[in-house]
């Protein structure tokens, strides 16, 4: 299992109002090219929200569905695979008030269940999802601090992953 995460502080917002709009899926091919396409099935307050992803890897696609659970009273997102190309993946966005600027943690474990692979296939996997959540992030926020010094791919490259 490979487990993948990013710290972000957005200054100078409300935590409510970052965590409804870190969970627009509808809007995540606009705002990190990885993300080749995402259906929203249903959505928040719907307790049985869910949402398919397909994400640009290596030379293909990489597709699954989750559902996904809006916790405002807690500042979280949490979401499971239902179905897809992993074996599982699930994970935690987190979202907290810090004086007047906002924490975000993005969580997730995922397995795709080949064990002679997992040395090709989950670095590639962690770096396009931690890439993902920091497009995301950077395209709701542009003044979004990415912890870790991620290195984010042009736009360009995204296809020759």
């Amino acid at each position: 299992m490979r487990h993948v995460e990013l710290d972000a502080l957005i200054p100078a917002e409300q935590a409510e109002t970052v965590l409804h709009a870190v969970r627009r899926w509808e809007k995540y091919p606009d705002l990190a090219p990885h993300v080749n396409a995402t259906t929203v099935h249903a959505s928040y307050p719907d307790p049985k929200a869910s949402s398919s992803w397909e994400l640009h890897f290596r030379s293909g696609l990489l597709r699954w569905t989750e559902d996904d659970t809006v916790l405002p009273e807690s500042g979280e997102i949490r979401f499971e695979q239902s179905d897809g190309d992993f074996d599982s993946f699930s994970g935690t966005w987190s979202v907290q008030q810090d004086g007047t600027d906002v924490s975000v943690r993005f969580d997730a474990d995922f397995d795709f269940g080949i064990p002679s692979l997992e040395g090709i296939l989950d670095p590639i996997a962690e770096r396009v999802i931690k890439e993902t959540v920091a497009w995301a992030l950077t395209g709701l926020y542009p003044a979004v601090r990415i912890q870790g010094g991620i290195a984010l791919t042009e736009p360009a490259a995204v296809g020759a992953q």
